[in-house]
């Protein structure tokens, strides 16, 4: 089965975020647009093809999603997705699979910054960072909390505001 466009997931889709490092130029966004898209095409888990889907956004977000119903992943089908994202991590010089960096919006021209939450938790000390910063929640892992805008949010309203404030 071939991919989906993602808004025809439907909301109870499993959802992956990856966050890119550093914002990806055109060229790199379509080369891993296109080696995505090529394993998505061909994504199965116990032979099954998956109803899957991809979104990019911000020039460095890609969200991955796959409706379950039809067929669910695997393990072995997930660690083939990783697989895939560890190689353009090295053709690309980019980190795309840690997990633990804060991505937030600035306050000075709405870019998005990347800082080790070490970094975060000092910059909310030092009051450069407050409970109304805007925060990207990557670990959700429903299509529905995307689209119910809970993926930017303010940090107060995420773990982010458990964690720091």
């Amino acid at each position: 089965m071939p991919r989906i466009e993602f808004d025809a997931l439907p909301d109870d889709a499993r959802l992956w975020i990856f966050a890119a490092s550093r914002a990806l130029t055109s060229v790199e966004q379509g080369h891993l647009l296109a080696a995505v898209d090529t394993f998505i095409d061909r994504w199965a888990a116990h032979g099954a093809l998956l109803r899957a889907a991809r979104d990019w956004r911000a020039d460095r977000f890609l969200l991955v999603g796959v409706d379950e119903r039809a067929a669910g992943v695997s393990g072995c089908s997930i660690d083939a997705l990783t697989g895939v994202l560890k190689e353009l991590e090295r053709q690309l010089d980019v980190a795309l699979l840690d997990r633990e960096p804060v991505y937030f919006r600035t306050v000075e021209d709405e870019g998005i910054a990347r800082v080790s939450r070490d970094e975060f938790a000092a910059m909310v000390a030092e009051g450069r960072v407050t409970e109304a910063t805007r925060v990207f929640d990557n670990t959700l892992v429903k299509v529905e909390d995307v689209r119910l805008g809970r993926w930017e949010v303010p940090a107060g309203q995420s773990w982010h505001g458990r964690v720091f404030f």
